[in-house]
């Protein structure tokens, strides 16, 4: 019994130290992780905010007819090019029979009561010329028949405005649309046919085109609530429009909004740049385009990409991992300074010369094909 236990005791040994033995051969043929290093480096650091928004003309309005009636004609094209007093279009005016009727009616009324007058004074000017009635009471009836003959004059014109669409027109009268700016016809939203109503206190009017100076664009655009503290108006700015090749114009911002309006939950401010723009190139409205505005900058400072950054998961406090002699890292706490998204301004912790471990480094291309 005894010798069967001792058996079966050496029988574990044995096993046991082979497994061991497997253990350690196996740790020691893991290929050992090998880390790429980086060193930090002087560089200029420049912090920018960029405000999305378009190109739009500086001067742009909108023609309004001042009478009701029909698109005549229309003498422009949508991208023509016109001068302040050029015809853009006709409108024909067409008479509104209600309208017509009462204007007729308040002429007849004028005319009973000009009539009247009339008689009135000539009555009293033979009787004072014979020294009947008195100079006050001839002043009178004379006031009376002189605004009789007003209001009589103002009801016919009234009635040949509503038939005519003006004083002088025939019954089918045109009134004229006519560029109050230069530049370049921009829209046309109406076609020739189209009934049109006219601009008053009461109705904004249809709009029978819009034109604007294309010479003279403007970028308006928003910007977060977080940024708009750090810019100011009148510094230099660029406006890249993704029309044109990602092209860059230089503007200087001229206008930042004192009020903001909450969009998706974000509070977003308005701003506006006026934009030089080279005469070779074709601006059109609307154009979307982003403004950047550098609002920090540094030169010749020590950075590292931002990339080497690792944070604590407790503390959140960044740090990174330097080399040592024995080739193991060492996690060492940094203080960071201004950052452009690529590359972060380090104020202490890492000096020039030490090796940083690239711990986020990229799988090989080659093997993650093979993987597939």
């Amino acid at each position: 019994m005894k010798k069967t236990i001792k058996i079966i005791f050496a029988v574990l040994l044995i096993v046991g130290l082979l497994f061991v033995l497997k253990y350690f051969k196996d740790s020691n043929s893991k290929e050992i992780e090998d880390f790429k290093v980086e060193a930090p480096f002087f560089s200029s650091i420049k912090r920018k905010v960029v405000a999305t928004g378009k190109l739009n003309p500086e001067e742009e309005i909108e023609l309004k007819p001042q009478i009701s009636g029909i698109v005549d004609k229309i003498l422009v094209e949508e991208g023509d090019i016109v001068k302040k007093g050029d015809l853009i279009a006709k409108i024909r005016v067409v008479p509104n029979e209600q309208s017509l009727v009462s204007a007729n009616s308040r002429i007849n009324t004028a005319k009973l009561a000009f009539d009247n007058a009339k008689t009135l004074y000539n009555r009293n000017k033979i009787l004072f010329e014979k020294g009947v009635v008195s100079k006050q009471d001839f002043e009178n009836s004379e006031l009376s028949f002189n605004q009789a003959k007003e209001s009589l004059s103002q009801a016919q014109n009234d009635y040949k405005i509503i038939k005519q669409g003006s004083l002088s027109g025939g019954n089918l009268a045109n009134t004229s649309i006519i560029a109050q700016i230069s530049g370049t016809v921009l829209q046309i939203p109406i076609r020739e046919g189209d009934q049109v109503i006219e601009s008053n206190t009461l109705n904004a009017g249809t709009t029978i085109a819009t034109i604007a100076d294309m010479g003279k664009m403007i970028f308006e655009g928003k910007v977060d609530e977080a940024e708009v503290g750090k810019i100011e108006e009148g510094i230099d700015i660029k406006v890249v429009l993704g029309a044109i090749n990602e092209k860059e114009f230089p503007a200087k911002l001229t206008f930042v909004a004192p009020k903001g309006v909450e969009e998706s939950g974000a509070v977003q401010f308005t701003i506006k740049a006026d934009v030089e723009l080279e005469q070779s190139t074709n601006i059109r409205a609307g154009y979307s385009a982003n403004a950047e505005i550098e609002i920090e900058s540094k030169d010749s400072v020590l950075v590292i990409k931002e990339s080497l950054l690792q944070f604590n998961r407790i503390t959140e406090n960044p740090f990174v991992e330097i080399q040592q002699d024995e080739g193991k890292f060492k996690k060492v706490d940094v203080e960071t300074g201004v950052s452009d998204g690529i590359n972060i301004e380090i104020l202490e912790g890492v000096k020039e010369g030490d090796k940083i471990k690239v711990w986020n480094k990229a799988k090989d291309e080659n093997n993650d094909e093979d993987g597939i």
